[in-house]
């Protein structure tokens, strides 16, 4: 079988950091799915408007190609826990495939580029190539029974963000509410806990540091990014 990308996502994450650690924990999180032109039959889109969430096939094009383990320590678990690759969502799998559940916000048949899909709260890098896209089947699809393991058992804690009000301000408004719960959610990996490391972070043309203590997130430059 030969695969090839339909798509690809403009997201507001040129680099892994700071990308949500599952689709949908970020609903204010906005992209782009942009076809390639033989693709962009309008046909092809009918019917799809009246869905509200859509699945995404993609690609973990970052990930170094050929290798994958088969066991991993997923962040959840500290990063010292070892657990069955097909027990995670590591992306070091025999075939690098990702699956998210995205809002679907419009589909915009009016651009050149188009269709193109506006979709919200997908945890995908920047050019990430699209391998399919699927309707979401509530009737299907949700398993009010399903339990989550250790991913249930060990969830992520909220931090709380400070920053001054000045800064903030430099933040389009339209990307301001997104950005916060980018670093509400703790985008450091799982293991780091040193409150004096300054992290960086790029978003949406954004160059963004801040340090963490304890359950404070505190934002100490925003700049645009060069």
């Amino acid at each position: 079988m030969n695969l090839q990308p339909i798509a690809h996502i403009h997201s507001p994450f040129p680099e892994k950091f700071g990308v949500p650690r599952q689709s949908g924990l970020i609903e204010d999180l906005r992209a782009e799915v942009v076809f390639l032109p033989e693709f962009r039959v309008r046909e092809a889109f009918r019917g799809l408007e009246g869905f509200s969430h859509l699945w995404l096939l993609w690609q973990f094009s970052q990930s170094p190609q050929g290798k994958w383990s088969p066991t991993v320590r997923p962040p959840r678990l500290g990063g010292n826990q070892r657990v069955g690759v097909f027990a995670s969502r590591s992306p070091f799998r025999p075939n690098p495939l990702g699956l998210s559940c995205v809002a679907l916000e419009a589909v915009n048949d009016q651009d050149p580029q188009g269709p193109k899909l506006l979709v919200r709260g997908a945890d995908l890098v920047d050019g990430t190539p699209i391998f399919d896209v699927k309707p979401y089947l509530p009737q299907a699809d949700c398993r009010p029974e399903a339990t989550g393991g250790f991913a249930q058992d060990t969830p992520w804690a909220e931090l709380q963000v400070e920053a001054p009000p000045a800064l903030w301000e430099t933040v389009p408004p339209e990307t301001r509410q997104a950005l916060a719960a980018v670093l509400a959610a703790d985008p450091r990996p799982h293991y780091h806990k040193d409150p004096n490391r300054v992290y960086g972070m790029s978003f949406a043309g954004l160059e963004v540091k801040f340090t963490v203590d304890g359950p404070i997130l505190r934002v100490q430059s925003i700049q645009k990014s060069s």
